[in-house]
């Protein structure tokens, strides 16, 4: 198989594996590369200081041998003498030699006619006549005569061989050795991924969000599970929001409900037995029930708007905040409030509904307690003030007004649900800032909402020079 096949297994292996097993495959490929690529590194540099070194040993010898010696007694055949263990051999030009040696040297004649004028030594592999394997250096002699020096190969081979396979077990026992160290490492470092992955798992069988994953360092592993954490904790709290909101619309709607029945069924009873109601009973019982109605539709418009959802609001945009503050007003007044505004201009992003929608509901609360429904609004630098002119709240009591279907046991006599100044919250919420209510110097509440935004619209900045 070829190595890009090779290649196409470890990676779709590394895919349909899990991700300890692909982790282990990652790190034991990664190291075996390493090894194999340090292992074949220092063979090839072994390999050239050997051959160095051995070539500076033949070339040392030719040096200090005596080539005038050589030249007066060597034989085209070769003879023993005092070159005969270096198989020296003089190369004369027209490709003849001579030597001392037992077994003379093939020339190679156009390497080693570099060496017939003075030069570098040339270094090349070669063999001898009886056809041994030799490293031959050779050098000038003379102008038209070399002289060359072998030494047989075999030992530096059988030293590369085992060097070779000394290198290869390294690598194998490495590559060994890499596997077991990224099993372990992949089993320590995957531990919280499979608690993750348990607890996941667990939660998708028995839906219980009270499921937490214990969270130790400040590594990916624990943000993720600090991520988990905090995303059930959120996803608890929305269920148990959603229950409890549940609860309390079914409260809340039993009594209009209870009131619209019974009003029907005085009437349905007055037909079918044929005693008529007095004109003015039945009127106060008609208009009672067309109240019950309007309540029924407010309670249910108010229950559908904080029971959507933050994805279902519509997008946000820049507004000019005084604008939508002035709608309110002028809704307000329309329903009978004595509202007096001062106003500065300031824009904000949000939602121009929801906005408005809270602005009127401030105003609305505050006219309910106000004598005449004076109320008075004010906007500077993204702060909006709507104050009344009533009684005030206890102190007690002004932590729960923006609570759900919470209402003040002095206004219980009051229309209205309970929602107006939780949509309030979520309103303002959804637009980044904050509302509260406290009671004002003097007397009468003060609602404060506040809204990040600027005092000129972006678009205008833009286009300043």
């Amino acid at each position: 198989m070829s190595g890009g096949g090779r290649r196409a297994r470890l990676t779709a292996l590394a895919r349909r594996g899990s991700l300890r097993t692909r982790l282990t495959l990652l790190v034991t490929v990664a190291v075996a590369v390493a090894i194999a690529t340090c292992a074949g590194a220092s063979y090839f540099i072994l390999q050239d200081r050997l051959r160095g070194n051995f070539d500076q040993s033949i070339l040392e010898s030719l040096r200090q041998g005596d080539k005038e010696f050589l030249e007066r007694n060597c034989t085209p055949e070769g003879t023993r003498g005092p070159f005969a263990d270096g198989l020296a051999t003089l190369l004369f030009a027209d490709g003849t030699t001579c030597s001392l040696g037992h077994s003379p040297i093939v020339p190679d004649y156009q390497q080693d006619a570099q060496a017939f004028e003075p030069c570098e030594p040339v270094y090349r592999y070669g063999t001898t006549r009886d056809g041994k394997y030799v490293r031959v250096v050779t050098i000038n002699f003379r102008p038209g005569v070399a002289v060359m020096e072998a030494r047989p190969f075999g030992y530096i081979q059988r030293t590369m061989r085992i060097a070779g396979f000394t290198l290869v077990g390294i690598t194998v026992l490495g590559v060994l050795g890499a596997a077991m160290a990224g099993l372990a490492i992949s089993r320590s470092a995957l531990r919280p991924v499979g608690d993750l992955t348990r607890a996941v798992e667990h939660i998708a069988q028995t839906e219980d969000l009270d499921t937490r994953i214990p969270v130790t360092g400040t590594d990916e592993i624990a943000r993720l599970s600090s991520s988990f954490n905090a995303m059930t904790a959120a996803l608890a709290g929305s269920r148990e929001r959603q229950q409890q909101l549940v609860a309390d619309a079914g409260h809340e709607l039993r009594t209009p409900l209870t009131t619209l029945r019974t009003n029907i069924d005085l009437l349905l009873r007055s037909e079918q037995t044929g005693r008529s109601l007095d004109p003015g009973a039945k009127e106060r019982l008609l208009v009672n029930v067309k109240a019950q109605f309007a309540e029924l539709s407010t309670l249910v418009a108010d229950l559908l708007q904080l029971a959507r959802g933050d994805a279902d609001h519509e997008p946000h945009v820049e507004l000019a905040f005084h604008e939508v503050v002035t709608a309110a007003v002028e809704r307000a007044r329309l329903r009978g409030a004595e509202v007096t505004i001062d106003l500065t201009p300031w824009y904000v992003v949000g939602s121009a509904t929801s906005l408005e929608r809270a602005v009127l509901n401030l105003i609305d609360n505050a006219a309910k307690f106000s004598p005449g429904g004076q109320v008075e609004v004010r906007l500077r630098d993204g702060r909006l003030t709507v104050r009344d002119h009533g009684p005030g709240l206890p102190e007690e009591e002004l932590p729960h007004v923006f609570e759900r279907f919470w209402r003040s046991p002095s206004a219980r006599g009051l229309p209205g649900s309970g929602l107006g100044l939780a949509i309030v919250a979520q309103a303002v919420a959804e637009a980044g800032g904050t509302v509260r209510l406290a009671n004002a110097p003097g007397g009468g509440a003060i609602a404060t909402m506040d809204l990040p935004g600027t005092l000129i619209r972006s678009s205008e900045t833009d286009k300043s020079p």
